[in-house]
């Protein structure tokens, strides 16, 4: 039994708290961990002690940085009429990584889920319509995630926004129902920014 070794039950318990690691990849994650060299093991709690104490929300897209603005907040040749608002920061990056957006970002940290108590005031919508308020945006693409949680809240920005003067789309379909940003190609993701559309309310 594991209890006679304390640290290492504290660590599989610690491990098995990370989103989708169960008990079994804790124990085994925890034992390739005591296998390696001391200085690997050292680098591993550098490197989370120092995610934790440098990277921030941009406070103007609140995606990870180091450094406030943003380098896309700050980034000279992108569009600043052009918004994309996405769920997630690893959705920024997947759509980054398509290389067919060259605007601006909003990322809200989540989707409208009433069920989960996650309302509009739990996400970053509210810094969204100042930003659409303050600033000469004039289209917002909505790029949530094709779930039931990310059209609701797909539809919930489009209603609040018909208010203002901005064109409200949607990526283009082809990235299939149920399908999260993150974990789409390249050329899927690049063909649904070229084929958004307008969000009738």
């Amino acid at each position: 039994m594991l209890d006679s070794v304390p640290s290492l039950t504290r660590l599989i318990a610690e491990l098995g708290r990370l989103p989708g690691v169960g008990r079994k990849t804790a124990t085994r994650l925890a034992f390739f961990i005591l296998q390696q060299p001391e200085g690997e093991t050292q680098a591993l709690a550098r490197a989370l002690a120092d995610v934790k104490q440098r990277v921030m929300f941009c406070s103007q897209c609140y995606h990870v940085t180091e450094t406030d603005p943003c380098l896309f907040c700050r980034a000279p040749d992108r569009d600043e009429a052009l918004l994309c608002v996405v769920e997630q920061p690893q959705d920024l990056l997947a759509i980054e990584r398509g290389g067919g957006f060259h605007g601006r970002y909003h990322v809200l940290h989540g989707a409208l889920s009433p069920l989960d108590g996650i309302g509009p005031d739990a996400l970053r919508i509210p810094q969204l319509i100042e930003r659409v308020k303050r600033t000469g945006i004039r289209e917002v693409l909505v790029a949530t995630n094709f779930t039931m949680e990310g059209e609701a809240t797909a539809l919930y920005l489009s209603r609040l926004l018909r208010d203002f003067p901005v064109r409200v789309t949607r990526l283009a379909h082809g990235i299939p129902m149920g399908g999260d940003l993150e974990y789409l190609d390249s050329q899927t993701l690049s063909g649904a920014l070229a084929r958004r559309y307008e969000i009738e309310s």
